[in-house]
């Protein structure tokens, strides 16, 4: 059996287990269980922390597993990026008291608080930067006020919490991170299929089917304006001067599109959902 690290808990739980059900896998009616077995698509889901599951995959133990790429890089894990899940997405930037700071350079023999030392150490070191990095498990923003370093380095949305703080945010981006699937050193063969059925949700997310109706004519300058993931798929009706049409199209431009076609001139334009996908 495939055996897949799920996290059990945080901002990355409810939706990975939301993906998996999507491709296909059983998920745990339990919320405390820590193991599930789905014989019938051959795998072992573990429920793991998701700050360990990086390292039970780079060990071997595990073969694949869902985590935040910033959890990956933090851990120095071997285990290694198969894909990008498009969701839990963050962005991690260093700030200080206002004014004191303004370039990466200024961090310089300073003390910087962060929960992330490996991921905000390996990138003062590619920046030829060196600081004394204090390993805190939250609310770093308080680090500085409480005299236990001189700047942070944390996961950043609206600034709000930093600026609450007394902080502003200076410097360059260190890592946009969102979900990642991952996979062991010597990927398994079964990987492969897990890979498709995620990437088949992230498709049925991003995309809708689109038919319509269309003068033959215009084929050409429909096509323009929905081209498709390859190529839209066209019928003939009984009218000989029309066809029947059907897409692919970005479910957020999808409204766009249908103003676009119709301005055209085509009709009878009908939108359903996709459910599942393999490409």
């Amino acid at each position: 059996m495939l055996r897949i690290a799920v996290p059990n808990k945080g901002s990355l739980a409810e939706t990975a287990a939301g993906m998996l059900a999507e491709a296909g896998y059983l998920t745990r009616t339990d919320p405390k269980a820590l193991h599930l077995i789905d014989a019938r698509n051959d795998v072992e889901f573990f429920y793991l922390r998701p700050r360990d599951i990086a390292t039970y995959v780079g060990s071997g133990a595990l073969d694949a597993g869902i985590t935040g790429r910033d959890l990956l890089l933090d851990s120095g894990s071997p285990a290694h990026e198969v894909a990008s899940l498009d969701f839990a997405g963050s962005t991690f930037r260093f700030a200080g008291p206002v004014g004191r700071f303004t370039e990466l350079s200024d961090l310089n023999g300073v003390r910087i608080a962060t929960s992330y030392t490996g991921l905000v150490g390996d990138f003062l070191t590619r920046h030829h930067v060196t600081a004394e990095l204090v390993k805190l498990d939250g609310a770093v923003e308080s680090a500085v006020d409480l005299g236990v370093a001189d700047a942070v380095a944390d996961v950043v949305s609206t600034g709000t919490t930093l600026r609450n703080a007394g902080l502003e945010i200076f410097g360059p981006v260190i890592l946009d991170s969102t979900a990642v699937a991952i996979s062991a050193p010597e990927q398994k063969p079964g990987t492969n299929v897990l890979l498709r059925r995620l990437q088949g949700v992230l498709v049925a997310r991003r995309y809708v089917l689109m038919d319509y109706d269309l003068p033959a004519a215009l084929l050409e300058r429909a096509t323009a304006v929905a081209h498709g993931i390859e190529s839209p798929t066209v019928s003939p009706l009984k009218d000989p001067d029309w066809v029947a049409v059907r897409v692919m199209v970005p479910r957020r431009d999808m409204n766009q599109i249908m103003d676009a076609l119709y301005d055209l001139g085509a009709r009878a334009i009908l939108v359903s959902a996709i459910h599942a996908a393999r490409l």
